[in-house]
């Protein structure tokens, strides 16, 4: 849905993001767009017990963090609209991180192949 947002309609009900989406640098969406991927095969490879839900899951975080290092640390995001719209993006770091815990647990256990 961010990727394919109409930014003339965003600009219109927030446009302090519609800014940040259209001024989003090419790392930060190839991060977006990786932290999606890995972590959506990741969790398959969890459903499958395969080894690789390992590296995925970890490469989703790695690229959860640098996505919103974008958003939070080089957007004026925080200052304009408070602590408040950093809650979602951390629940998403959080079950990223908690998805790779897993695996990393399955791992060890030999449960994975």
């Amino acid at each position: 849905m961010q990727s394919n947002q109409d930014l003339t309609i965003l600009a219109r009900t927030d446009p302090l993001q519609a800014r940040i989406w259209s001024e989003m640098p090419t790392w930060a969406w190839i991060s977006y767009g990786l932290a999606v991927g890995t972590g959506l095969a990741g969790a398959i490879a969890l459903l499958f017990r395969l080894k690789a839900a390992i590296w995925l899951s970890a490469i989703c975080v790695i690229a959860v963090i640098a996505q919103f290092s974008y958003t939070f640390l080089l957007t004026d995001l925080l200052a304009q609209k408070g602590l408040s719209t950093a809650l979602f993006p951390l629940f998403i770091l959080a079950m990223a991180v908690i998805q790779l815990t897993y695996a990393r647990s399955l791992g060890t256990k030999g449960a994975l192949r």
